[in-house]
């Protein structure tokens, strides 16, 4: 593995880092959190204009062709900006569950379209049981019809087809299709909508077995963590400023030891995130026999790592943390809400002691 970044990997960190800033600054941000959809359709045509709708897909499929890392540097800079919208549930998420299980003739019809920035998706996934784990899956397709509810599915009013999770394959569903319903429910993260999505005897296009669900999934997974480093390095970066120019007693708080320590350990959070992170992506790439594990460590990590370190931004700021005019609480509802999406930290803690535990019984098998 080679520790630093490649030239053309900063120059797509910094690149992205510029177009978030430019086109969603944090009054943009604030103003999409406040429509019904999170969604802006002139920022999504600018966010495919730069490729990024197609990152890490293949360039048959209208892609660029990039690899893990540069998704996590991408989605780190996504994470920093606090990008509202679909722009997870499409590209990460639905893009690489197609790229996974789809046949070729799907990903023309479906990929593609999402590569050049023409459509949006979702992928429905947790049922009443809240759980992560495909396995879980009770909803049951029968002769091609669903009939059930999905529920915490992001973006589902602006997609034009919704991806389902079911107990016997993955299948396409189109957002106007017979007996679809889709309903807001409240979630802690303003920049991301979430619905309730009822199927009552409606028509559904088989794409595949879920058995190859799972890489899709630590795509995602690893995606996730990687914006919450990005939440992580903004936060940091306004609380420092803040501890530089707020007085008490005469001199900045930033001179205060205990405030020092409390910066101290956001930075090693931040940092050792962000090289979880970025091993996962490299894992994930070079299809490193630890990939599962790197995701599941760098998820678990940034999850307990982004909630504590708002945590401790929060405190530094003292009673103006918890303000609306603040953007910090925003950042912090985000951390919230990902640390539990695609399984927290006991959820990753398990999956890893599963993985020990199995590769533990084939060794012993083989002896």
């Amino acid at each position: 593995m080679q520790f630093g970044l490649t030239e053309s990997q900063e120059f797509l960190k910094n690149s992205a880092r510029k177009f978030f800033a430019g086109e969603c600054p944090s009054t943009e941000m604030r103003r999409l959190t406040e429509t019904d959809t999170a969604y802006d359709a002139a920022l999504w045509s600018k966010l495919a204009d730069q490729g990024y709708t197609g990152i890490i897909f293949p360039e048959e499929y209208a892609g660029v062709g990039l690899g893990k890392v540069e998704l996590m540097l991408l989605m780190e800079e996504a994470g920093r900006a606090l990008l509202p919208g679909p722009f997870f549930s499409t590209v990460v998420l639905a893009g690489s569950v197609l790229d996974a299980v789809g046949t070729p003739e799907h990903k023309k019809k479906y990929l593609e379209p999402i590569c050049k920035g023409e459509v949006r998706s979702t992928v429905a996934i947790l049922e009443s049981g809240a759980t992560w784990n495909p396995r879980d899956v009770q909803l049951n397709a029968v002769n091609g019809k669903l009939t059930g509810e999905k529920l915490f599915v992001s973006d589902a009013a602006i997609a034009e087809f919704v991806i389902v999770v079911a107990r016997n394959g993955i299948f396409l569903v189109h957002s106007k299709a017979r007996g679809l319903k889709i309903s807001p429910m409240s979630g802690m993260d303003l920049t991301r909508k979430l619905y309730v999505v009822e199927f009552n005897n409606t028509p559904a296009e088989e794409l595949g077995s879920s058995a190859n669900l799972a890489r899709a999934f630590d795509i995602a997974t690893a995606a996730l963590a990687a914006e919450l480093v990005g939440g992580m390095q903004r936060t940091l970066d306004v609380t420092i400023e803040y501890a530089k120019t707020r007085k008490q007693f005469g001199k900045p708080i930033g001179m205060f030891q205990a405030v020092q320590h409390q910066c101290a350990d956001m930075y090693l959070e931040t940092e050792s995130s962000r090289s979880a992170v970025y091993y996962a992506g490299w894992a994930l790439e070079e299809n490193a026999p630890d990939a599962t594990t790197a995701v599941s460590i760098a998820k678990m990590y940034c999850g307990d790592a982004a909630r504590s370190v708002g945590n401790r931004g929060i405190q530094i700021h003292g009673g103006m943390g918890f303000t609306w005019e603040n953007d910090l609480h925003l950042y912090y509802r985000r951390a919230k809400a990902s640390e539990t999406a695609f399984g927290d930290a006991t959820f990753h803690r398990e999956r890893i002691a599963s993985i020990v535990i199995d590769s533990s019984r084939v060794s012993a098998k083989g002896v």
